[in-house]
């Protein structure tokens, strides 16, 4: 990664230096992932962080997202002014540097692609080195193309195509982590069927101020409270309403309120 930099700033070439910050961005967050996922599995602290540290995964992917957009905008911003007047770059070099991104790349897809298989965060690495890989490709394509061909423009393309294939991965990512910091439901949530599947629990007269929310990367949690009728046994209700949730939605953290038909505090809340 740190050669790919010192190689494109040496050649001039933008395809290279968008490769390079492709790489950097990955590798940022990767590590970030990797540092939230150590954080998230420390016991809770019970009196500051009730939830533990789950969050801190939705920060660094947040925090990945910026940097992202920011190597993809500057891309582009280079790409549009060296597709207009492209300048003179190193082809040896581009193919040298280019080269030994392309080995790194394949050592490390190589080792990746088994565990791809098995475990959802090792098939993200996997995908991101997989485009890594494909970008070292794609400079190499270049490289050949300005040695052989003298085609100068081909570096502010391959360098365009790079910026595009970033910006919509950082929009994407960025949008995931503020919904789930915004608290947004779910989008495989629906609420309506989760309703009326609790008010179908026999002895439930009433079901509101129900919400579903993603605490971080799957785990989703709820709150709900469940009106009830004189002498319901609660107890049936907590159980018939935990397994609707659990193994209907995959929701398995759920706190509910039960509530007599009698208690003066059961309407919904005015906010």
């Amino acid at each position: 990664m740190v050669v790919e930099f010192v190689g494109a700033l040496l050649s001039g070439s933008l395809a290279l230096l968008s490769d390079a910050g492709h790489m950097a961005t990955d590798a940022l967050g990767l590590g970030m992932a990797l540092a939230a996922r150590i954080a998230a599995g420390r016991p809770a602290d019970k009196l500051r962080h009730t939830y533990g540290l789950y969050r801190v995964e939705i920060f660094a992917a947040l925090a990945n997202a910026v940097l992202l957009l920011g190597v993809g905008g500057y891309v582009l911003y280079e790409a549009f002014g060296r597709l207009q007047a492209p300048p003179e770059v190193l082809p040896v070099t581009m193919l040298v540097v280019g080269s030994l991104g392309l080995v790194v790349n394949l050592i490390s897809w190589r080792l990746l692609r088994t565990g791809a298989k098995e475990s959802l965060n090792v098939e993200g690495a996997y995908l991101e080195v997989l485009a890594d890989l494909l970008g070292s490709i794609a400079v190499l394509v270049a490289a050949l193309a300005i040695q052989v061909a003298g085609l100068l423009i081909i570096d502010a393309v391959v360098g365009a195509l790079v910026g595009l294939f970033i910006v919509p991965r950082a929009i994407r990512l960025g949008w995931k982590a503020l919904r789930i910091l915004a608290q947004l439901a779910p989008k495989d949530a629906d609420l309506e069927t989760i309703a009326a599947q609790l008010g179908a629990i026999e002895g439930v007269t009433d079901v509101h101020d129900l919400h579903v929310w993603t605490l971080t990367s799957e785990m989703e949690v709820a709150t709900v409270h469940l009106m009830t009728g004189a002498d319901v046994d609660a107890h049936r209700v907590l159980d018939e309403a935990k397994a609707i949730l659990d193994l209907n939605h995959g929701i398995d953290h759920a706190t509910f309120q039960v509530e007599p038909e009698t208690h003066v505090e059961c309407a919904e809340p005015s906010w």
